[in-house]
């Protein structure tokens, strides 16, 4: 799920510490871009990372602030994530040399660049950096007990469409299983992260919108 997992600006500077600033300077410089960007730059979800864009922003976070690299070699490291794309996570690493980024090559696992002799290189792997945005993801995605049975909207999320706090589920979905005899039970089982509350919110919101109209 987290690998098809489309994040907007906002849970990218959540995730990785980064600031919004930083991510709208290093696209509008073409340092770091979303893989899933549109067309329509000044729409709401204009800017959308993937999770491989998370991973990768949150390991040039730790080079910039745990290691002090440089912008120069975290273009690099910019660069390098892009073109290995499609390449497994346990295949990829680096590593720092001083301040410099050296690669490994994800077939023979040699380095791309000749190390120096008598300094130390700090290897980095990015598979680590994968499953801490995982965990990140999952933890930022629970639901607070005050979300629970309550309904409501946000220009960001599902296009403005009430949803049952805390999620993306618009109440006309629960709505549209209710009117087609679904059981609260049986609505929970579509969506998992639902609760009776939530359920019978949703349905006595979407009945109070239809006795209004």
């Amino acid at each position: 799920m987290a690998e098809l997992a489309a994040f907007t600006a906002d849970h990218v500077c959540r995730l990785t510490g980064l600031s919004a600033h930083q991510l709208r300077y290093w696209d509008q410089t073409e340092f770091f871009s979303p893989t899933l960007l549109d067309d329509f730059k000044r729409r709401a979800f204009g800017r959308i990372y993937s999770f491989r864009d998370l991973v990768g922003l949150r390991a040039i976070a730790i080079l910039r602030k745990t290691h002090r690299i440089p912008l120069q070699e975290l273009r690099r490291v910019g660069e390098w994530l892009h073109k290995k794309h499609d390449t497994p996570w346990s295949s990829l690493g680096f590593a720092l040399q001083g301040r410099k980024v050296v690669f490994y090559d994800p077939g023979s696992g040699a380095a791309v660049e000749p190390r120096g002799a008598g300094q130390e290189v700090l290897p980095i792997a990015l598979e680590p950096i994968a499953n801490e945005m995982r965990d990140a993801w999952a933890r930022l995605r629970e639901r607070q007990p005050e979300q629970l049975g309550r309904v409501s909207r946000n220009r960001y999320v599902v296009h403005n469409a009430w949803v049952v706090e805390g999620t993306r589920i618009p109440t006309t979905a629960i709505w549209n299983y209710h009117k087609a005899g679904y059981s609260a039970e049986n609505i929970i089982a579509e969506y998992p992260r639902l609760t009776p509350a939530d359920v019978r919110a949703a349905i006595d919101f979407e009945a109070s919108r239809e006795s209004a109209a």
